[in-house]
């Protein structure tokens, strides 16, 4: 088990450095279409590197919808997401001590690739429209998940196939909410960027692991799982 704890530590630092660093570092250089291909090929590295160890969940929210799947017991889950949690923690750190190497990187002002919604925040998106896209994304990215590694499907292509799920939800909901889908990748940053990224914070935390519960739920009833001989 330390070892799983260990490899998912290290996929979620892989997902914050990649996905939050390619925002912060790079957003005006590339764009939301370049902060959405970041945030799928982490997965894909992280996938394919350490997913044999794991199963690079990298997310409280795909720990919970295996759980509620059957496919894990409560305990791994809390351990996972302990892990997830620490591993974004410390992959925004290290991406907001790179900014701030920057001579004109303020950390008030240009912020950590931390999510939110409403005034100020990218579209200005509601509370409604943000916990809706959270939990609707969410579901569908954790369904994928539960589908692309269930028994008798083509697990050689799972990592490709969530990767470029993660980075196709990012391209429709960036400017909704910066794209949680992951409570981990969001309490990473907004524990270093504060005040309204930790006020919306309940909103990436609940929205999510709703969704990621549902999609669970629905694959241990049969209904989004292949029936098997």
């Amino acid at each position: 088990m330390s070892k799983k704890l260990v490899a998912e530590t290290i996929g979620t630092f892989i997902l914050v450095f990649f996905g939050v660093g390619s925002a912060v570092l790079m957003g005006r250089e590339i764009g939301m279409h370049g902060i959405a291909i970041a945030f799928g090929l982490s997965i894909v590295a992280a996938a394919y590197g350490l997913g044999a160890i794991s199963g690079a969940h990298l997310n409280p929210a795909v720990s919970l919808g295996m759980m509620t799947a059957g496919r894990m017991t409560g305990g791994e889950f809390v351990g996972y997401a302990i892990a997830q949690i620490v591993g974004a923690i410390l992959g925004a750190l290290v991406i907001l001590t790179i900014a701030s190497g920057k001579a004109d990187y303020s950390l008030a002002t240009n912020g950590l690739g931390q999510n939110g919604y409403g005034a100020g925040y990218l579209g200005e998106y509601s509370l409604l429209a943000a916990l809706l896209f959270e939990a609707v994304a969410t579901f569908l990215f954790v369904t994928v998940i539960l589908g692309a590694t269930q028994a008798g499907a083509p697990t050689a292509m799972a990592g490709l196939a969530i990767g470029l799920t993660l980075a196709g939800i990012h391209l429709v909901g960036i400017d909704v909410t910066g794209v949680s889908v992951n409570p981990a990748r969001s309490i990473g940053p907004a524990l270093f960027a504060g005040g309204k990224a930790l006020a919306d914070l309940w909103v990436f935390i609940v929205a999510p692991l709703a969704g990621g519960a549902v999609a669970g739920l629905l694959h241990a009833a049969g209904v989004t799982r292949a029936d098997t001989v």
